[in-house]
């Protein structure tokens, strides 16, 4: 099994191809194709490559399907006493690629 994993947004995934995953806001227009460079670990039937921190040279090609936001999280603030509350809703967007070589 073929399989890399990589980095983006501050985060590590594991990645095979043709799979779909959703990761922090890239700005690019839907439908382009984008290389993820920063590569950690690429491993094939026998093989493995360990970057130090990356492997020079490795990209993971990916297919940008679409862009929204996720679900609302709610944040409340509350202190007793004093007559304070304050609720405040987030929603994280998102971008949703498709792998489509390692």
């Amino acid at each position: 099994m073929k399989f890399a994993i990589i980095k983006t947004g501050g985060k590590q995934y594991k990645v095979a191809e043709g799979q779909k995953l959703k990761v922090e806001k890239i700005i690019q227009n839907q439908g382009d194709n984008f290389d993820f460079d920063q590569v950690l670990l690429i491993t094939e039937d026998n093989s493995t490559k360990i970057g130090t921190p990356f492997i020079s040279g490795a990209k993971v090609s990916s297919k940008i399907l679409k862009h929204g936001k996720g679900e609302k999280k709610l944040v409340f603030r509350y202190k007793s006493k004093t007559r304070y509350k304050k609720t405040k809703g987030h929603r994280q967007p998102f971008t949703e690629v498709e792998i489509t070589k390692i």
